[in-house]
């Protein structure tokens, strides 16, 4: 992915660590069934990876059928149980909150007890539906794979034309019952979270823009604005553009924005602005089976964390001191990843790599010579890409000192020559006039 909590920085060591001892308990206010097993793994499964599906699974399990609340158990026993790290437990379950697969609940003390809270996958309508998790997925699978993937959920679709609906209603069969009313609250429900984002946009400040005799604000609800701020955060608009999508989608006649035209809207400003290509795997970070394990507080493991966890897009913004890349950026960014096939966090160690060699510019020939040679030598993960870019570095710098040492000699060289050079034609000259003074 794509990561779609874009960054953490150096907030890697601040945060409270998981420990083996540490408690959980297991809720479900929700119910699953055989079919979330398809939706989790065809869906959801390219997003978090098969860690973070084994994971889901895992706390499922720790709920009976006639359960909707688990013993307090160690995270040992997930340890055991997954054959994997602690950490690497921590970051799975980061991308299940992401997706909104589950909600974490914590609790502080000598020894920390968390609830994971279960949410049902989304059906698919609701999953297609949804542009972050659209997104996300086709950035995952590719163009190919992300239409073969949508057509396994295609509902057959039946000629009804020359039939007539004659379904009974209720009021047809029954005959009048009395009112009576019933608490569900605390009856079990199909519970679908929400894919969260945090945008840097004020949406409300946005629409405030626009004027009323343009728009119908109180029309504006709160899932259009959520649609807006998850449209802009996928096509990485700012205030402005974002505005100019918005007043581009007003329908004239009742002043509502028109929901279809809003995202085609989206999609055809962004390809105008990058020359017909949509949003790609730019986006995307390190694959979670390439990242390094056991990471310390070091300086290093800080810069690995950041080439592994930043898309290529934020990493090269971040070089920059900008929330955007010109269109040449993006073009290049795209031949690493999509070209050249590159993992994104051995794309981010080239760009470092090439600015610290060619202040601070990007030239695409060289990019695309470095990028040939690593793929080449099958440069798969961050640390092999800084070892190989270290070796690199150090051997250009020498072979610059030995061709400043061999300009000097050729110097040297070349003035001993020309003094000889003089000192034979003066010898020539002498006895040239010689010569004429015989005759």
């Amino acid at each position: 992915m794509l990561k779609y909590k874009l960054s953490k920085g150096d907030d890697i060591m601040s945060k409270i660590s998981l420990m083996p001892l540490d408690t959980f308990n297991v809720i479900n206010h929700s119910y699953l069934n055989d079919n979330d097993r398809k939706l989790l793994v065809m869906l959801y499964q390219p997003l978090v990876g098969a860690l973070g599906i084994n994971l889901y699974y895992n706390l499922w399990t720790f709920l009976d059928n006639e359960e909707y609340l688990s013993d307090t158990l160690e995270h040992k026993i997930l340890i055991n149980s997954m054959g994997c790290s602690l950490r690497e437990i921590e970051e799975v379950r980061e991308k299940l909150e992401a997706v909104g697969l589950i909600k974490v609940y914590l609790k502080r003390g000598e020894i920390n007890n968390y609830i994971y809270d279960l949410n049902a996958p989304l059906s698919a309508h609701d999953f297609f539906a949804n542009p972050l998790l659209a997104s996300a997925l086709h950035t995952s699978l590719g163009n190919l794979y992300y239409t073969k993937t949508k057509d396994c959920f295609k509902v057959p679709r039946v000629n009804l034309k020359d039939y007539e609906n004659i379904t009974e209603n209720f009021s047809d069969v029954f005959d009048s019952v009395a009112s009576f009313e019933v608490n569900v609250s605390d009856i079990q429900k199909r519970n679908q979270s929400e894919v969260g984002i945090n945008s840097k946009l004020d949406i409300e400040e946005i629409l405030d823009l626009v004027p009323e005799l343009i728009l119908n604000h109180k029309k504006v609800t709160k899932q259009v604005k959520d649609l807006i701020l998850k449209l802009s955060y996928i096509y990485n608009f700012d205030d402005k553009q974002t505005i100019e999508v918005i007043s581009s989608s007003i329908n004239d006649e009742t002043h509502n924005i028109d929901l279809p035209r809003l995202r085609e809207n989206y999609r055809n400003l962004y390809k105008f602005e990058y020359d017909g290509e949509l949003p790609s795997i730019v986006f995307k970070s390190q694959p979670e089976y390439l990242k390094a394990k056991d990471l310390d507080g070091s300086s290093k493991s800080k810069k690995i964390y950041n080439f592994e966890n930043l898309s290529p897009y934020v990493f090269l913004c971040k070089k920059n001191h900008t929330q955007k890349l010109t269109l040449l950026e993006v073009q290049i960014l795209e031949m690493l990843l999509i070209d050249m096939k590159l993992k994104p966090g051995v794309v981010n160690v080239l760009i470092e790599y090439t600015l610290k060699l060619c202040d601070n510019k990007l030239p695409k020939n060289l990019i695309e010579s470095i990028a040939g040679q690593w793929k080449r030598s099958k440069i798969d993960t961050v640390e092999q890409a800084m070892e190989i870019s270290k070796k690199e570095y150090k051997k250009d710098k020498d072979e610059k000192s030995i061709k400043v040492v061999q300009t000097k000699k050729e110097e040297k060289t070349s003035w001993f020559d020309k003094e000889i050079d003089e000192k034979v034609d003066l010898d020539k000259q002498k006895e040239l006039e010689a010569i004429i003074s015989r005759m």
